[in-house]
């Protein structure tokens, strides 16, 4: 015989509240277009990476329609380590010649993207991988001809995605664009990519889920919101340096092409993206125009 304790009762009243407290929000985003970068150590951890994959189930199933792109560098490096490629760097970025754009599109589009679908599978949802190559969805030119096929996207062809989408199925991207050229291939940052398809989809929201709580201002505290023009004084002034400033970039081309507010959240917290969609509390750092 089952019996209830009182602990067991006030973690189920708390569970029923959450959810009630969540109506608004589901509300809110019903419809939504929301993109989702994801990457970090969350993908090589198979807890983490089920989590993840459970979010973005949960978020189809209350109406909303999640597009997920995705990065994969520490399995490229691993990849490039087996093969015996050296890898050479131009400012701390890396040189991408024909061998090694050959090993990021085989790692990306072959292995981290499948994982990522048949973990969205394996939680009950649809899913389906595809790459900036597939109908032309993203197309791009060489960011720095010192790097090779390294990518910076020039034309977005998005209703692929919008199709899936209306399908019932989340689109899976993994940022390898094609060229101008014949048969040409770029690697793109997936945080650029991600960017690029936010913007070219209008999207409601953009979250750029990293190893980090969000932007800290001078005295190392996370600031919850910020305008554009917030975003570029920190920049300009040296308090956004380092790796959060591609990050930051993305966040105002994103915003400038038309999305509605991109966050940077810290993706180690357990169902980040739940807790900045469906909560009053949020998470990271939201970037948006003042309303």
């Amino acid at each position: 015989m089952k019996k209830r304790t009182a602990e067991m009762n006030r973690d189920w009243i708390a569970t029923a509240r959450t959810l009630s407290e969540a109506l608004p929000y589901l509300q809110r985003y019903s419809g939504a277009v929301v993109v989702v970068k994801f990457g970090g150590n969350a993908m090589g951890d198979a807890d983490a990476m089920a989590e993840f994959a459970r979010d973005i189930v949960l978020m189809k199933q209350v109406g909303m329609n999640p597009v997920v792109v995705h990065g994969g560098g520490p399995m490229i490096n691993q990849m490039l380590d087996k093969l015996g490629i050296k890898t050479e760097f131009v400012r701390g970025q890396r040189v991408t010649d024909q061998d090694t754009v050959e090993v990021v599109e085989m790692v990306l589009t072959g292995l981290v993207n499948k994982r990522i679908v048949q973990a969205i599978m394996d939680e009950g949802g649809r899913a389906v991988g595809l790459s900036g190559k597939d109908d032309d969805l993203m197309v791009a030119e060489a960011l720095n001809p010192e790097l090779g096929f390294v990518g910076r996207p020039v034309e977005m062809n998005v209703q692929v995605l919008r199709d899936l989408n209306a399908a019932g199925i989340i689109p899976v991207v993994a940022p390898v664009a094609t060229g101008m050229d014949m048969l040409e291939t770029f690697n793109v940052n997936g945080d650029t990519a991600a960017g690029a398809i936010a913007g070219a989809l209008k999207a409601d929201r953009l979250l750029l889920l990293t190893d980090v709580p969000g932007i800290k201002d001078a005295n190392g505290e996370v600031v919850t919101q910020l305008s554009p023009d917030q975003v570029r004084a920190m920049i300009a002034d040296g308090t956004i340096s380092g790796g959060m400033i591609p990050k930051a970039e993305t966040a105002l081309m994103a915003v400038e092409q038309g999305v509605r507010a991109v966050v940077i959240l810290d993706g180690r917290l357990p169902n980040a993206s739940l807790l900045e969609l469906f909560t009053e509390h949020g998470a990271g750092s939201i970037i948006r125009e003042p309303r």
